[in-house]
């Protein structure tokens, strides 16, 4: 945890004029939020709004929170305990914030140091890289880095993520709780780092990657509004996969505290929308071009873009006399010699698929002897992020592997593959990718991979080398690359060869044809790869990314917030101001002292549960509606999609009450009168088209069913798989909507149902009869209560909300729309589900019941 000395970063980075030399901007103390104490809160000179100047020129501030600082850090070798720090330029977060612009935007960085530091030595370090690098540094004892970092991200939810089940203790490892728990801690201790330095009304906040991903949690607690970003580097599974973890769910509401999570591609962003929705009940769609997904109130947005590369970074690279010099080398080590070199650049680990390649070699060089001698693939190596067993054994194949083919087929003064597994400056890797004729990325997961896109500008290189090529200065350039499906950069390279790279024989062929392949074919695809990958780069990838954020984030302000749930569980619940629970105290006074009052109830997933079995109505439900409609004051209805056969069925019992039938087609006032229909009787004929078309859907849909009413027909997928299920609810909804456009009939979608009813039915049309028969009685009603749960009860929501300003409601008349749920609703209160809405329905009975005894 942090020490107390070093409890506000401002006090210790600073003294007694807290600034970061050229920042317009300071970083604030800490705010005053429950729990956290600042010791400059007695110090009114140190407030962040003290200096007036500094509002006016503030620019806007991220906070880039990272498992790792973009910071290389090695002892002095005079033999004294100070540190060297500098930058570590192969850093994507580094990177990243070139790409924004230091201009238009302040960069906070929050993270660990690669190197243990000393407790003694920590409040130092953290002064010496906040002053000069604006990084706050976050200290793991060594242990619980170990459990967090080696233990459950590497063990457990690396290879998950990358389709790895642990079938057995040697696979992957099984769950540990308490490597769970040391990552909780791990991004508790995170959360601490950021609350020393966050001003949560301004600052926006950016969480790389899966060593984070309980912290949106932890930063919601403290803060509900902050405006919080997440981004995955990693593969996220198919939920297939991703179910078998036993904290499935904590994860995935941790993620959904954020506002804006990103992905690399559109498969990852799928498999965590489908998890949302199988496991949580959750829905997303599509507004204006953007996936949003609701959940308590708030739109988590969906960001679907690959990162790109840092062009100035290696632009810079190729142009090192260094990079040249290498440059060289490997043309008097290749191709002076007629060698064709092929080249792999992976890191060794069991995913990277470096075994799978050198047995493509090895086959390709079974299969065409004529390029025995001529073709070398040069692995290049990257020392493993993780450790463990599953390491040395890649290591050893790879050997091994290695040893055989060039045994079989190598030749004095020739080994057909190369393996270089020891450490390579980044320059002497641009060297090999500029000299190679192709790059191989045969990984069999991979998130992203970045090796194609460095392959790509790398080979269009720059006049100077150029010359070393022995180039013309107009001859196009030209790259190959055979890369893998299943890595992050393959959708976006559309003019790679692509591979399953299990297939031995397929990536064996892949070689062949890029290395055959005609010279101009080359040139077009090496065109079109460049043309993507220069104009999509790292700051690209950024921009995009945080203006979207700023979006998702814009009406934070205006937003009612707060928070529910306890532990990971906990969430925020992000409502329009004017929306709010109802109170049973406000509705039963108001309830009291009117003497005209006109109910309309819901009854599917509002009286009912809709996870209920038996739908029908219990025995305290009929007596509670018996109880309100005994009372002469009350004009009860019941307004219900079903038909008018089930709820005669099931209300009989009823005397008094009004029903609605599907919809409001049929009406009824009490139990005796004859049901009316509210718009003309239609022709039912359109159900000889529209049934058809449901049976299709119904008999490729496994759980689905039709239910066939007087006046509409109902296709129902309750049960049936929700991807598989919503995606035919879709397209069924187009069909039918297609084949009954001369039809006088709507097609309307509903929770898990496509129904077909009459045109200009709703139950909108049920409660402008109620109010108006009631006027034409003249007993306009000062009390009006509607209650629903779903698409269609919004109708009814409109029509009292409008009726207000009316002469069909009294004046100052008690007016109560409500909604089953916290949710974007045209009512103006809401209870949290039906248990909430029989306790209410019952306090008013009781009510009731104590009048019609006062009376008699």
């Amino acid at each position: 945890m942090v020490s107390r000395s070093y409890s506000n970063l401002l006090e210790l980075a600073s003294g007694e004029s807290p600034s970061f030399g050229r920042m317009t901007r300071r970083i604030p103390r800490i705010m005053t939020v429950a729990g956290i104490i600042s010791d400059l809160d007695d110090d009114p000179s140190a407030s962040v709004c003290s200096d007036p100047s500094s509002s006016s020129i503030q620019k806007d501030r991220i906070i880039i929170v990272a498992n790792q600082l973009p910071i290389r850090a090695q002892r002095k070798s005079d033999g004294s305990k100070s540190w060297i720090f500098t930058w570590d330029e192969n850093s994507l977060l580094l990177q990243l914030k070139d790409g924004l612009g230091d201009d238009d935007i302040e960069v906070i960085y929050v993270g660990c140091l690669r190197e243990d530091i000393h407790p003694s030595e920590q409040d130092e370090v953290s002064q010496i890289l906040l002053e000069t690098f604006k990084c706050v540094p976050t200290f793991l004892p060594p242990d619980l880095f170990s459990r967090y970092y080696h233990g459950f991200c590497k063990q457990q939810l690396w290879p998950l993520f990358h389709y790895m089940l642990p079938l057995s203790p040697e696979l992957g490892g099984r769950f540990n709780r308490s490597l769970w728990q040391a990552y909780v801690s791990a991004n508790k201790i995170f959360a601490d780092r950021i609350m020393e330095v966050i001003n949560p009304e301004d600052d926006f906040v950016w969480v790389h990657d899966y060593h984070l991903m309980v912290l949106p949690t932890f930063l919601r607690k403290r803060f509900n509004r902050v405006k919080l970003g997440f981004f995955l580097h990693s593969p996220f599974p198919s939920s297939e996969i991703y179910k078998t973890l036993p904290i499935r769910e904590e994860l995935l509401r941790a993620l959904l505290n954020s506002d804006l999570i990103g992905f690399h591609t559109f498969d990852y962003a799928r498999h965590f929308l489908s998890c949302c929705s199988r496991m949580l009940g959750l829905t997303y769609e599509s507004r204006r071009g953007y996936i949003g997904l609701d959940y308590c109130g708030r739109t988590v947005s969906i960001k679907i873009l690959p990162v790109g590369i840092h062009m100035g970074q290696l632009q810079s690279v190729l142009r090192l006399p260094e990079t040249e010099t290498k440059v060289m080398k490997l043309i008097k080590q290749f191709g002076d010699r007629g060698r064709i070199m092929l080249l792999g650049v992976d890191d060794m680990d069991i995913f990277k698929g470096i075994s799978l390649k050198l047995l493509a070699m090895e086959q390709l060089l079974v299969q065409h002897p004529e390029w025995r001698g001529k073709v070398v693939l040069v692995q290049i190596a990257n020392p493993a992020r993780g450790r463990g067993k599953d390491v040395k054994e890649v290591q050893a194949e790879t050997y091994s592997t290695v040893k055989r083919i060039n045994e079989m087929f190598g030749k004095p003064g020739y080994d057909p593959v190369v393996l270089i597994d020891a450490p390579l400056k980044f320059y002497e890797k641009v060297a090999y990718y500029v000299v190679a004729e192709c790059c191989l990325v045969t990984a069999v997961r991979d998130g992203m991979n970045l090796i194609p896109y460095e392959y790509i500008i790398s080979r269009q290189g720059n006049e100077q080398l150029d010359k070393v090529l022995r180039l013309e200065a107009c001859t196009p350039k030209k790259s190959m690359l055979v890369i893998s499906e299943f890595i992050g950069c393959s959708p976006s390279l559309s003019g790679a060869i692509r591979v399953n790279p299990w297939n031995i024989d397929a990536v064996a062929d892949a070689m062949d044809y890029a290395l055959e392949m005609a010279e101009p074919e080359k040139q077009l695809r090496h065109d079109k790869h460049y043309k993507y990958v220069s104009t999509h780069d790292v700051g690209y990838w950024a921009r995009s990314f945080l203006q979207d954020l700023e979006r998702t984030c814009r009406d934070h302000a205006r937003r009612r917030c707060w928070g529910i749930g306890f532990g990971l569980s906990f969430r925020v619940v992000a409502l329009d101001p004017n929306f709010r629970k109802l109170s049973m105290e406000h509705i039963v006074s108001a309830y009291k002292r009117t003497t005209t009052r006109a109910i309309l109830l819901d009854y599917d997933g509002t009286l009912m549960p809709q996870a209920s079995i038996d739908k029908s109505p219990s025995p305290k439900s009929i007596d509670i509606l018996n109880s309100l409609c005994r009372d002469k004051n009350n004009m009860v209805f019941l307004v219900s999609a079903r038909s008018r056969k089930t709820l005669t069925e099931w209300f009989s019992q009823c005397e008094k009450l009004g029903l609605a039938a599907e919809h409001g087609y049929f009406r009824r006032l009490t139990r005796d009168a004859e049901w009316e229909t509210c718009v003309p009787v239609t022709d039912t004929a359109w159900k000889q088209i529209a049934e058809p078309v449901m049976h299709l859907y119904t008999e490729t849909t496994d759980g689905s069913t039709i239910e066939d009413k007087e006046t509409a027909v109902v296709w129902c997928y309750e049960d049936a798989d929700p991807d598989f299920g919503s995606c035919q609810a879709k397209e069924l909804l187009d069909h039918l909507e297609s084949v009954l456009a001369n039809e006088p009939v709507t097609v309307k979608s509903g929770q898990n149902t496509v129904e077909v009813k009459p045109q200009g039915v709703s139950k909108g049309l049920v409660a402008k009869r109620l109010l108006s028969t009631m006027q034409e009685k003249g007993m306009s009603p000062d009390f009006v209560l509607c209650i629903g749960d779903d698409r269609s009860d919004e109708d009814m929501f409109e029509v009292i909300t409008s009726s207000m300003a009316g002469p069909s409601i009294a004046p100052r008349a008690e007016v109560f729309a409500c909604t089953v749920g916290r949710k974007p609703s045209k009512a103006k209160y809401y209870l949290d589900d039906t248990a909430e809405i029989v306790r209410l329905m019952q306090g008013l009975a009781s009510v009731s019941e104590q009048t019609v005894n006062n009376v008699s």
